[in-house]
């Protein structure tokens, strides 16, 4: 998720969604020159020795399924990490999760590459290969990814494209509505029926077992240190990991921060308004920009309430899809959009000035053209996306938490709208139908660590607060801290001073170089006639 990848959509995703490219299934074995080697003085390129680590063991193989094609793993090399389903039951059954290891653009790497924890949670980081390699993670450094524990290239894969087909149909719906929350709840117990008839220990799917197999994954490659960077859920990932194995770990990178600390449907109130207002500002702070759409703010609180008492109905086209799609756009719907739509700022005042008059087209085929894109279908693990929600955030936060952090974030906003977090609807009750037991209370311990870590955030994130960056690097005594202002959740997708600094981090983690942040400057807003 931002990070709940079920009824409605997480990021990091862009509005409108890209066309999927056509699925392959197929497996690709990579070959590559010169490739790093596993420890000083291995004669074996890393990824290419079947090693067994304690329960854990990898073997070298086809590189793992995707749904779209990924040019990179025609020359990664691959193979799968082995590891037992549930870590307190040594007899039990083991699952497999792909491996990919894209090499280095120079041909003599650093001997320390580096893991990608991939967002979600849900997400496959093998389908985040192309993300990492836009920013230049890869110049001079090998890049490991494996995917989490349920992902789309694992075994078993949790992904539930029920799910996926009922937020597409809750397009048409009243989001707080009851008969809404019945039938979310009813895809969820479907998902957790269809994951539990694979065999799956359903409470198993969590981010302490994940931790405990990226740490069996270094030991297997037989790599003494690498270095780690971990995107929205990924950084939750990362940190326990930190927390739990820091045995090997020469840096840490995290971008998009979710503390395990605070993770749950109240923090995501305060990282909307955190988020929200940093765009307002900026659009108050251009003169084009606030002479054309004064009293932004006011504005979208205003059609929050109003659409939450008056929901407004209107039909879309969408590309391959013959036939209107209908969108309701009530007060929380709205909330939503905005948290996603910060990743397209530029267009934000003016698609909530044409609501304002009365025009909800803009904003309803963004909705309409992310949930019915071909990759909203079948990719995000909503198995492992339930196992962090209902084990390690709803037992440690009830619902009148969440609706006080709410009424503290926007006081104006209705009880209806408070009830569900920014793409947390019903979360309480999906947790209930999925019914696994509580994570221990360690799980949301603060990470305390003198390893360099570099904590990222952005200015425009709606999705995780930019001010969590500063709560978690509290307790990290070696870390950077940095806020790219004017991009959206995950700074490193969108800004080339974001990528800058992260190679910068991972080049030298006791001063990276962060000058690029002094020339940004906030986007061109649209200015309609």
């Amino acid at each position: 998720m931002f990070l709940r990848p079920s009824h409605a959509r997480r990021l990091p995703r862009r509005l409108p969604a890209r066309p999927a490219l056509a699925a392959t299934g197929a497996l690709v074995v990579g070959l590559v020159a010169m490739p790093a080697q596993a420890e000083p003085g291995a004669s074996a390129p890393l990824g290419t020795v079947p090693r067994t680590a304690g329960d854990a063991r990898f073997v070298p193989g086809p590189c793992p399924r995707t749904a779209d094609p990924i040019p990179a793993l025609e020359t990664a090399r691959c193979g799968t990490l082995t590891v037992r389903e549930n870590r307190s039951r040594p007899r039990g059954r083991k699952i497999t999760l792909g491996v990919a290891i894209v090499p280095a653009a120079t041909g003599r790497p650093a001997p320390d590459p580096i893991v990608w924890l991939a967002g979600g949670p849900g997400d496959d980081a093998v389908s985040e290969i192309q993300l990492a390699l836009d920013g230049g993670l890869n110049r001079d450094r090998d890049l490991i990814f494996m995917s989490q524990r349920g992902t789309y290239s694992a075994d078993p894969s949790l992904t539930c494209p029920n799910i996926d087909t009922f937020n597409a149909r809750a397009l048409g719906l009243v989001l707080g509505a009851p008969s809404t929350g019945r039938l979310h709840v009813a895809a969820t117990r479907a998902c957790r029926d269809r994951s539990a008839s694979t065999g799956a220990d359903l409470g198993a799917y969590n981010t302490t077992e994940s931790a405990a197999d990226y740490a069996d994954l270094r030991k297997a490659l037989g790599i003494k240190q690498w270095n780690v960077f971990g995107i929205s859920y990924g950084t939750d990932l990362a940190l326990t990991y930190l927390r739990l194995h820091p045995q090997g770990i020469r840096s840490v990178g995290i971008d998009g921060v979710l503390p395990p600390s605070l993770a749950g449907g109240a923090v995501t109130w305060r990282a909307a308004r955190e988020g929200f207002d940093g765009l307002f500002k900026a659009c108050a702070e251009q003169p084009a920009c606030n002479g054309r759409y004064p009293h932004l703010k006011a504005t979208f609180e205003r059609l929050v309430r109003e659409l939450e008492a008056r929901p407004v109905a209107t039909t879309v086209t969408v590309p391959g899809h013959p036939q209107p799609v209908k969108v309701v756009l009530d007060g929380g719907t709205l909330v939503n959009w905005l948290t996603s739509a910060t990743h397209l700022a530029a267009g934000v005042p003016r698609s909530i000035d044409e609501l304002a008059h009365g025009n909800p087209q803009r904003i309803a085929q963004q909705l309409a053209g992310g949930r019915l894109s071909p990759q909203a279908v079948g990719r995000v693990a909503h198995g492992l996306a339930f196992g962090v929600f209902c084990s390690e955030w709803t037992p440690f936060e009830s619902e009148a938490d969440v609706i006080r952090a709410g009424r503290r974030a926007f006081p104006s906003f209705p009880r209806s709208v408070l009830a569900n977090a920014p793409q947390l609807a019903w979360l309480h009750a999906d947790c209930r139908a999925w019914n696994i037991p509580a994570a221990p209370r360690s799980v949301r311990a603060v990470t305390r660590s003198d390893i360099p870590t570099l904590v990222m955030s952005a200015g425009f994130d709606a999705q995780t607060a930019p001010s969590n960056g500063a709560y978690a690097a509290r307790t990290l005594s070696r870390s950077t801290t940095v806020t790219v202002p004017y991009v959206a959740h995950v700074a490193f997708a969108d800004s080339p001073c974001a990528q800058a600094i992260t190679t910068s981090f991972f080049d030298t983690p006791a001063a990276p170089n962060t000058r690029c942040l002094a020339r940004l400057r906030p986007p061109r807003f649209e200015i309609a006639p």
